[in-house]
């Protein structure tokens, strides 16, 4: 907490009142009121350096100074209302996990190589067109006929 109140008194400090409170109206922070996630995010975005942006409009920050090591990286999605981690792509996947120092944005300089796809996040459990059934799950449009299929019935042995 104290990190958070250090972050707004350098951040008054610097831009003066009036420059601060517009920051924070056009970041985003007083529509964040409602909603505890962004609103926990926001904070911890104070004082924070913003790495790079990609193509969907993450956010990607990095605290070296007071943040614990393994958690000073993060993402703030684009789509705040609905998010999970197959927003990210694999070029930031590597940096926020700790596999790469090279940011997003280093590794698309980079020649892509011609077998790489464009990626697209998982929109399983987003909706009943686009979750798998199999042929015989209730909620498959193409449901598989069952009049045909006949149980099997042990046969009974007469006692002799």
């Amino acid at each position: 907490m104290a990190a958070v109140v250090r972050g707004v008194w350098n951040g008054i400090k610097e831009k003066g009142l009036s420059n601060f409170l517009r920051h924070t109206r056009d970041e985003g922070y007083f529509k964040c009121i409602f909603d505890g996630n962004l609103l926990q995010t926001k904070i911890h975005n104070i004082g924070a350096t913003l790495v790079g942006v990609d193509k969907f409009g993450n956010k990607y920050y990095e605290n070296l100074h007071d943040t614990q090591y393994g958690r000073h990286r993060w993402v703030e999605y684009a789509e705040k209302g609905r998010y999970n981690a197959s927003q990210v792509p694999p070029e930031w996947h590597g940096w926020l996990h700790h596999i790469t120092d090279s940011t997003g944005d280093m590794l698309l300089e980079q020649k892509p190589k011609a077998y790489i796809v464009e990626h697209k996040e998982n929109f399983s459990g987003e909706g009943d067109e686009l979750i798998y059934h199999s042929k015989g799950h209730a909620l498959n449009p193409g449901q598989r006929d069952w009049t045909r299929y006949q149980p099997w019935e042990p046969k009974k042995e007469e006692a002799s």
